[in-house]
């Protein structure tokens, strides 16, 4: 098994593409496919794996030559901490024991609620775990994933397993395992390909360690439900502009961070539904010229947009259809070569809050 080198040649390691059906598990097919991601992540390689939120890529997270394999092969900046993924029993987990030093009341009522799940809880770190997977900092992301193929294969290898979203640094995440491959071929030891994820958005990042806890990134499991489980909770505000190089580590995953961008130029339009048609149509006019994409949805699907390339999106009340279909849409448009994207903010409630998050940090300008 060989590793992808530090010069980024792409055409270095022969990615396996492993398929497994998630509802049958118990196939032969599916059982050898996950030993055998399991066995490369013992040894050190590298695993696309489907998660409920986007596609991860896996690395055992007690072996810092793995972590370090993640962060090449993603062009990935030492500065930004990775999430790591346990599976097994809620209670007296084995695996979480061996990464943190202790798990705050907090913390306990809200993984006792949310996992598995789309929840990613930052305690603090044991000495067994690598300054790679966190940055340097005190603090180690930690989730459990719910998605049954993910679950077996961290418990099949039996090692936690560091995993940020399987996309080159600041891509568009992967929804699909076409999408891991588009930006990973070459560069990794496998995939295991399951087809496309659930929620389409990364997951939550919450301290629970401060009082009130600190939300650093929406998702899938709101403030409200995590307020509702365990108490106050404020949203992480971030000083100053958004960067692509931060002058220090930062404290959570995904803060702070211009992400998520398509190539393309992203342009947002925050309105109501009813506006829309007559905003997207003004900002289609101005960039005439260009090559236009529109994230449309459903309940537009009419409306007269001459030259344009349109993406149907999903009901705009329909919040996880949205977020499902997000990042697939939006590399769709790259894919047709729009130059640029039109895309509307969905309202700020449940999943809509974490989408406009990814697309806000997207649609920022890279700098100069």
């Amino acid at each position: 098994m060989a590793s992808p080198p530090a010069n980024g040649d792409n055409r270095a390691v022969k990615t396996l593409r492993l398929s497994v059906n998630p509802a049958h598990l118990d196939s032969a097919e599916a059982r050898q496919a996950i030993s055998e991601a399991a066995r490369i992540l013992r040894a050190g390689g590298l695993v696309a794996l489907p998660t409920e939120t986007v596609y991860g890529l896996g690395a055992n997270a007690l072996d810092p030559a793995a972590v370090a394999r993640i962060f090449t092969a993603k062009q990935r900046p030492a500065w930004d901490p990775v999430i790591v993924h346990i599976a097994g029993p809620i209670i007296e987990n084995s695996m979480l024991d061996a990464l943190v030093t202790g798990v705050p009341a907090s913390a306990r009522k809200l993984i006792a609620a949310f996992w598995p799940g789309p929840l990613t809880l930052l305690l603090p770190r044991s000495a067994a775990v690598p300054d790679a997977v966190t940055a340097g900092r005190p603090l180690i992301g930690i989730r459990m994933p719910a998605h049954p193929v993910a679950f077996a294969l961290i418990r099949e290898a039996g090692v936690p397993v560091a995993a940020p979203s399987a996309n080159t640094f600041g891509h568009i995440s992967p929804t699909t395992a076409d999408h891991v491959l588009e930006d990973l071929d070459g560069r990794i030891d496998a995939i295991l390909d399951a087809g496309p994820t659930q929620h389409g958005v990364e997951s939550t990042v919450l301290d629970p360690c401060q009082s009130p806890m600190i939300l650093y990134r929406p998702g899938a499991i709101t403030a409200a439900q995590i307020a509702n489980t365990a108490g106050q909770v404020e949203l992480f505000q971030h000083a100053g502009p958004l960067r692509s190089t931060p002058r220090e580590a930062m404290a959570s995953p995904g803060v702070g961070l211009r992400h998520y961008a398509p190539r393309a130029r992203l342009v947002l339009v925050d309105d109501s539904l009813e506006a829309l048609p007559a905003r997207l149509a003004a900002i289609a006019a101005e960039n005439a010229g260009q090559r236009i994409g529109i994230m449309l949805p459903d309940e537009l699907a009419a409306m007269a947009l001459p030259a344009v390339e349109v993406f149907s999106w999903g009901r705009w009340a329909a919040l996880d259809e949205l977020a499902g279909r997000l990042y697939a849409g939006l590399r769709a448009l790259d894919a047709q070569g729009c130059t640029v994207i039109l895309c509307p903010l969905p309202p700020a409630t449940g999943l809509g809050a974490a989408m406009r998050d990814r697309l806000r940090k997207a649609a920022h300008p890279p700098e100069e």
